[in-house]
């Protein structure tokens, strides 16, 4: 297949079908930083409910203008109305398009927002790094391994800021905890439980369809091979419950837990994983499982997961306690983090919630609220686009964290445990999770194997 160069490829935004895959872009020695006076102009491509959320608070910005919205729907509502919210705030509407090459080859966006579902978020930020964009990613950053570490390649070498959605990174309170694990106040750490053991309902997938009309579902399947249309899984979500598209609740929300908790302890990747689970109380028409249990060593420390998909009585932090003077209710808290030290207990929970540390006697000795980082994490992105320095969630420790989800899954889907090998960042003497590292992509959509 024939090599064609940046402005060829970019320019070819007619066609549905493209080959990614055998694209070289060119690279570009000096990056264009924004001038602190100048509004850094953004582009959403997957304008859903968390798009559209990021959206409003970038909106809210003096130094960010929303120039366009891409989606493969462009007559979904929440796109319509984010694009009126839009017009009302900034006295003028902004683009709305189709496909996401529109944007890529549009020299006048200088970062974009990736709102898409998770099997597109790392090769959207692949190309937009080599169309020369800045990117904030939703979380999970990658939909396996390998893609995560291409992801790292593209920001680097295009010089790039990314932002991968892991806003505890950003948070206040989270950054007094981590200097406070570092200053030995908890002892040597040589357990660290995560949780997310949450409530949900049963998936039904019901019958399969007809794309809705205008609709491109060819792009929205993108890099995951064809399946009949289904609009549950299209547009109520349902694309978390498969492979294809996603690593269930794990990657979808587990992964904020995970990356606070890998960063708070220190660590990059574990020695080996294991895991274990099943659809074992809604039996439903889901692939991923509804409970599951997670074991990484990472030889000098064990850290479990937890997670349900079933359980009422566990709930994530309301936003009552998020914006007041409280802390949850830990046993019942859905998403939090325990640090099992020599000296001391910390209980910490994501997104807000604050910390609290715990002698051996149950008296809190040091504790601090937590509020939502959202506004934090986005300025922080803003700040580093003008600067040009790393973001708080940059790429490689985005890929290490989504990592942990994936070797979790890997070990679960073929029931073994496995080792790791950090260098390569393959699993040693199992060729059954090694070809779970990389997925097959479909023709048209694949990364490039050299970036």
């Amino acid at each position: 297949m024939r090599q064609i160069d940046r402005r060829a490829f970019l320019s070819e935004s007619t066609k549905t079908v493209f080959a990614l895959g055998a694209t070289t872009l060119a690279f570009r020695s000096e990056s264009r930083a924004a001038p602190a006076s100048e509004k850094v102009r953004l582009a959403a491509i997957g304008v859903g409910g968390r798009c559209s959320s990021l959206i409003r608070g970038f909106l809210a910005r003096d130094d960010c203008e929303v120039v366009t919205l891409c989606d493969v729907y462009p007559e979904r509502d929440v796109l319509l109305r984010t694009s009126q919210l839009i017009a009302e705030k900034q006295g003028r509407a902004p683009k709305i398009v189709q496909d996401f090459r529109r944007v890529l080859d549009d020299k006048s966006v200088d970062a974009v927002i990736i709102g898409t579902p998770d099997h597109w978020h790392a090769p959207l930020t692949i190309f937009a790094c080599q169309a020369e964009k800045d990117v904030y990613v939703e979380k999970p950053p990658t939909h396996n391994i390998w893609e995560g570490r291409k992801m790292v390649q593209a920001a680097r070498r295009y010089q790039r800021i990314v932002q991968v959605g892991t806003q505890s990174r950003s948070a206040p309170y989270v950054q007094k905890a981590l200097e406070l694990v570092h200053s030995g106040e908890l002892g040597t750490i040589g357990l660290c439980k995560v949780f997310n053991m949450k409530s949900g309902d049963a998936f039904s997938k019901g019958k399969d369809g007809q794309p809705r009309a205008g609709m491109d579902y060819n792009t929205w399947l993108g890099p995951a091979q064809e399946r009949p249309y289904n609009d549950a899984t299209v547009y109520r979500r349902g694309w978390h419950q498969y492979w294809d598209f996603s690593g269930g609740d794990l990657a979808d929300d587990g992964i904020h837990q995970l990356d606070i908790a890998r960063w708070l302890v220190g660590k990059g990747f574990p020695s080996t994983v294991q895991a274990m689970g099943g659809n074992f109380v809604h039996h439903d028409d889901r692939e991923v499982p509804d409970t599951q249990s997670v074991a990484f060593n990472f030889d000098s420390l064990v850290m479990t997961f937890e997670l349900t998909q079933w359980a009422p009585y566990m709930q994530k932090t309301n936003g009552r306690t998020r914006q007041g003077n409280a802390f949850p209710y830990w046993p019942q808290n859905a998403t939090r983090i325990e640090l099992y030290g020599s000296k001391n207990l910390m209980t910490l929970g994501r997104h807000g919630g604050g910390w609290q540390i715990f002698t051996d006697e149950g008296k809190i000795v040091k504790q601090e609220y937590g509020r939502f980082p959202d506004d934090e994490h986005k300025e922080n992105f803003i700040a580093c686009i003008k600067s040009r320095k790393p973001t708080n969630a940059n790429p490689e420790e985005g890929h290490r964290s989504a990592v942990l989800v994936h070797m979790a899954n890997i070990a679960y889907r073929i029931g073994d445990t496995l080792r790791f090998d950090a260098q390569t960042e393959t699993f040693v003497d199992n060729a059954a999770a090694n070809r779970l590292v990389r997925r097959d992509y479909r023709k048209g959509f694949a990364v490039p194997d050299v970036i």
